[in-house]
């Protein structure tokens, strides 16, 4: 099975910036629009932005203006700036394609935003 190798998260406190990373081999990455997702204490998982192979965007609305998602097709690498961060944010981050899902999933990465 595929899977991307997530990294970048930690504790920072509300107001704080992360820099999150998605890595993942083949071309599955560079031919298909690529999402973050976030796992919430005892939420489902949910979708958080995506961007497609030619660097078109789109966020959840939670996250709009404080998210910025991107892409270096040349390093098979995504990326999340997260800034003015929330205690609400705290999560697992995971990315993926969009639905249907290519990859299996990774072991994310811990985002705690603390008050």
């Amino acid at each position: 099975q595929v899977r991307p190798v997530e990294s970048g998260g930690g504790l920072v406190q509300a107001g704080g910036s992360l820099r999150l990373s998605c890595a993942a081999s083949g071309i599955i990455f560079r031919l298909n629009t690529m999402a973050w997702y976030r796992q919430g204490p005892g939420k489902q998982r949910e979708w958080v932005a995506e961007i497609t192979s030619s660097g078109w965007t789109n966020y959840a609305d939670s996250v709009k203006g404080r998210f910025t998602i991107s892409r270096d097709n040349t390093k098979n690498t995504m990326y999340l700036q997260m800034n003015s961060l929330k205690p609400e944010d705290t999560a697992v981050y995971d990315c993926n394609t969009n639905i249907p899902y290519r990859y299996s999933w990774g072991q994310g990465t811990q985002v705690t935003v603390s008050s």
